[in-house]
């Protein structure tokens, strides 16, 4: 199956409403944005207007809800909004927001829904990006939290919820995901809480802008609202925030996820499990052993990249290297406990570095990349035998040679090393 067109949308399209957890009353507008731009928020309150991308290496918290940070840059409760730019397929846009945190609406996602269509949603000259499962990917969690996904050829979403609350209990549901299904069964479920915990939520600076007009709260005798909207509105609120949370990816996503007891925590979890899965699956090089030599002048055994499998020219890299029992370093590092030096980790990711600059000359034999300086490294867990890491550098400044990057070395999609680099483009 083919990948389909990117989306966007045609016309701004503005809301109004208070924050859930910060009460504070905001205001977000919907905007177009290029092709491969992805989703963002732009903090329009902040000096700068500070942007944070709606991504998995953004996630802030997930307490009660999906943040978003960069640095001290937070947005709060993204996920009913990203739910509906999922189902909308919206690919590339920018929302503007002048507050901590996405107005909570009505507690669905059905008011982001008509915004979106107001805003007139149109297909843009690239293909988007799909992570079709192909074979079982699972996460399980320490409180009885379970994901599963298998092939399917859209995107279907079983789950099970089960609270000891008598207007709950256990709940089970299957949803296929497109727009006509999220508009007709997911979309106006909203999020729901206890009576019995507002004043320690509120106390930890959370829920103060939860009411009956946002939220469905029970009490000990049952629901405080008029009524549900849906026999299992907790469910279908539920599966919402699945399909939320799992729009970090940046990518339209194709399987059966089967789930119990679903969280924000367990959300985002599982969609780093599918990334990881969805980068191992797609190793098909760009670049060989023998293209990567003729641009480096490393040999073994410090030749540490094995392919490059993506590059945006000028801009970013993806490179891949497999750590091995056999890798000569072992033998002296720790050989009983074998752990990859975190200093090779980083010569290794400076390498993928040197190969983006390399790539970009037309004189690339009569060239050679020092690296001058090396900022901000942090080692983040062990790499260890039989473990690929998967590294992605990006260019920040270039200017007269001289080459400002930032890379990460990534195992099943989760951060090993993370670094700054500057670099020199010099004659040999």
């Amino acid at each position: 199956m083919s990948a389909p067109s990117q989306r966007t949308i045609s016309r701004e399209v503005s809301l109004t409403g208070v924050g859930l957890h910060s009460g504070a009353e905001t205001s977000i507008t919907f905007r177009g944005a290029e092709p491969g731009a992805g989703l963002c928020f732009r903090r329009t309150d902040l000096p700068g207007q500070p942007r944070v991308p709606a991504s998995l290496d953004h996630v802030a918290s997930t307490d009660l809800g999906t943040t978003l940070g960069d640095g001290d840059v937070k947005v709060m409760t993204v996920e009913h909004l990203l739910a509906a730019f999922s189902a909308m397929q919206v690919d590339n846009a920018i929302v503007d927001v002048d507050g901590p945190e996405i107005p909570i609406r009505d507690g669905s996602s059905q008011d982001y829904v008509k915004a979106l269509a107001d805003a007139r949603p149109v297909e843009q000259a690239a293909r988007a990006s799909v992570i079709a499962v192909s074979e079982p990917v699972s996460v399980s969690g320490a409180e009885g939290q379970s994901y599963v996904a298998t092939r399917a050829a859209d995107l279907r979403i079983s789950a099970t919820i089960d609270f000891e609350h008598r207007a709950i209990g256990r709940q089970f549901g299957s949803f296929v995901v497109d727009e006509e299904g999220f508009r007709q069964e997911l979309a106006s479920a909203r999020t729901f809480g206890f009576k019995a915990d507002a004043d320690t939520l509120r106390a930890r600076g959370l829920a103060r802008g939860a009411s009956l007009a946002n939220t469905v709260v029970l009490d000990a005798d049952g629901i405080m609202n008029d009524g549900l909207r849906f026999q299992d509105e907790f469910l279908r609120h539920k599966v919402g925030d699945v399909i939320g949370d799992l729009m970090l990816l940046g990518a339209r996503v194709r399987a059966h996820i089967v789930t119990e007891r679903p969280s924000h925590r367990g959300n985002v979890a599982f969609a780093a499990a599918l990334r990881a899965q969805h980068r191992r699956d797609s190793r098909e090089p760009i670049m060989d052993a023998a293209q990567i030599m003729a641009y480096l002048p490393h040999r073994y055994p410090m030749l540490l990249v094995d392919r490059v499998t993506e590059i945006d020219k000028g801009k970013r890299i993806v490179g891949l290297k497999n750590v091995t029992i056999n890798e000569p370093f072992f033998q002296g590092h720790f050989p009983g406990h074998p752990i990859m030096p975190g200093v090779l980790i980083v010569e290794a990711m400076a390498q993928v570095g040197g190969l983006l600059l390399m790539s970009e000359l037309e004189d690339a034999d009569k060239k050679v990349v020092y690296f001058m300086t090396m900022d901000n490294v942090k080692f983040r867990r062990p790499v260890v035998p039989g473990d690929t890491l998967v590294f992605e550098v990006e260019v920040l400044q270039l200017r007269r040679g001289v080459c400002k990057m930032r890379g990460r070395g990534l195992v099943e999609g989760n951060v090993a090393a993370e670094a700054d680099f500057m670099a020199s483009i010099v004659d040999k």
